[in-house]
């Protein structure tokens, strides 16, 4: 469930990377806060499992980072937006490995990963899912752990859902990255 607060004045990204932690999860949207339940156990296995596969690969092929907890994406600007990707690849060619930013990063992930919530709809899942992809992310999934399904949009394919028996590839994004989607879902 995701609350709007209301305020006066509305807060930019700057000003929203500034609040404390110790309100709650929150994230920005057209310059207002929108409270968010805490996630549940199962949506944090799920978002270490894709972190992990992520890392792991990005090891092997140092060719970006993964970010994860909800780290600040800015969407929109003026009103200004700022949604928590539970899992975010940005490669060294948009965020060069030496930039580690103390706010948000000024240029966008090319991937994104929203991990479904028992509170979230679909509906609000594909508006996340299409500001992400207005905002420059090239590709934005959902992994959904009740049907063990991960869908994938892109800015201009069709979206393409994958099964639990499914393997996840990005070859142009991530060459040789391979993962079988139930990995996923469950604790190695």
């Amino acid at each position: 469930m995701r609350i709007m607060t209301t305020t006066n004045a509305l807060l930019t990204a700057e000003e929203f990377a500034q609040l404390g932690s110790d309100q709650g999860p929150m994230e920005l949207v057209r310059g207002q806060i929108m409270m968010m339940n805490v996630p549940n156990f199962r949506h944090g296995v799920v978002c270490v499992n894709i972190a992990f596969e992520l890392r792991d690969y990005l090891r092997k092929n140092p060719i970006g980072r993964v970010s994860g907890n909800d780290s600040g994406v800015v969407t929109h600007r003026d009103p200004d937006s700022v949604r928590g990707a539970d899992v975010a690849y940005y490669s060294y060619a948009r965020l060069p490995k030496d930039e580690v930013p103390l706010g948000y990063p000024t240029q966008p992930p090319e991937l994104v990963f929203e991990v479904k919530s028992p509170s979230e709809t679909w509906k609000d899942l594909l508006a996340k899912s299409s500001e992400y992809l207005q905002a420059g992310v090239s590709i934005a999934c959902v992994a959904d752990p009740e049907h063990e399904t991960v869908t994938i949009y892109f800015e201009n394919r069709q979206v393409v859902t994958l099964e639990a028996d499914a393997v996840f590839t990005l070859p142009d994004l991530l060459p040789n990255f391979a993962v079988p989607i139930a990995r996923f879902f469950h604790a190695q």
